[in-house]
């Protein structure tokens, strides 16, 4: 498992890039956009979403997916929604067996597929993983000490990825829970979300931490339903991923919330950025899972009815407040 590619040249694929590199691996990057294949190969920077991050020169990238199809672990840090697109393309040049590592945190929108749904169905003879917990990517890229959830259903394979790309500031910890760690990392970017927009209202501490209490019983809610373990979502990738997620500005999600929440509009906010806010997309993407599955998650249908129905965020509040009391553990959650 020497040679990794990564899938995905925004802030999040550049700082795996450093990761992998870091660990002794042969890295070469995919991005879209030409002016980050050019930097990085000639500048050793990635000047649009890493700029003040020195790369490796040894640190390749490339605008030609069959070229990363040849590694030996191939990371997909592509936005959620153009991971389908990607990988139907990636799929007729990649190895069977090979593993594949799902690092995008979302949920299709119009499909409600979670991540690991697409890549079986475009990438079927792939080893499959995800890789999902608290990371900032600038902190990783400039080697902060992190800790990160590896989900594999072959936990030997798994290990073998984890050694690949753990350093002593990198510390992977493997689950066979994949589904857990998938729904706790696309769901609290719209809990972030919402977190930010009572701050942004200045609600308070109180009422953020209620948010982001009864926010993880939503989570846990949507992962049980999907087949995953409670367990999972007390870990890295679950209440260790939303409190990184829903309490600091350097999250995009919360950041995006605080500024609803102190009056600018959405299309305001996402026109002043170059990256992507995964929970905008994702928000409406769960409340039509958990529709389908009979799920009950009114904090993140109260934070689609603001970004993606026109309610106003006053009235959102008001009607979660105004919801019915009920027991704190779901009766599903106690067995």
């Amino acid at each position: 498992m020497q040679r990794v590619g990564i899938i995905g040249g925004g802030a999040w694929g550049t700082a795996l890039a450093v990761v992998a590199r870091r660990s002794g691996r042969d890295v070469t990057l995919w991005a879209l956009e030409p002016e980050v294949v050019e930097a990085v190969n000639s500048q050793h920077r990635n000047t649009l979403y890493l700029p003040d991050v020195p790369l490796d020169p040894s640190i390749t990238a490339t605008a030609d997916l069959a070229k990363v199809a040849a590694a030996d672990i191939i990371l997909l840090v592509a936005p959620a929604q153009h991971l389908r697109g990607l990988c139907a393309t990636l799929s007729p040049h990649i190895k069977p067996a090979t593993p594949v590592v799902i690092c995008a945190k979302g949920i299709e929108r119009g499909t409600s597929a979670l991540m690991t749904d697409v890549v079986a169905e475009t990438l079927p003879k792939a080893a499959m993983m995800v890789l999902s917990g608290p990371t900032f990517a600038r902190e990783v890229a400039l080697g902060l000490p992190t800790a990160i959830t590896l989900g594999a259903a072959d936990q030997t394979l798994g290990r073998a990825v984890a050694a690949a790309i753990s350093s002593p500031t990198f510390r992977p910890y493997l689950s066979e829970d994949v589904v857990g760690a998938e729904v706790g990392g696309a769901v609290k970017n719209v809990l972030a979300i919402g977190c930010g927009m009572a701050d942004g209202k200045g609600l308070g501490a109180n009422a953020r931490a209620a948010l982001l209490t009864r926010g993880l019983a939503e989570i846990v809610r949507l992962a049980l339903a999907r087949g995953g373990k409670p367990e999972t979502l007390m870990g890295l990738s679950g209440l260790g991923d939303l409190v990184l997620t829903a309490t600091s500005l350097q999250s995009r999600n919360y950041s995006l919330g605080v500024a609803l929440g102190k009056g600018q509009t959405l299309e305001e906010v996402l026109g002043a950025r170059r990256s992507v806010t995964e929970g905008v997309t994702t928000a409406e993407a769960v409340v039509t899972l958990a529709a389908k599955l009979k799920v009950d998650m009114p904090i993140c249908a109260a934070i689609d009815q603001v970004l993606n129905h026109g309610a106003a965020i006053d009235d959102m509040l008001r009607g979660l407040l105004e919801r019915p009391l009920r027991d704190e553990v779901d009766a599903a959650v106690k067995r």
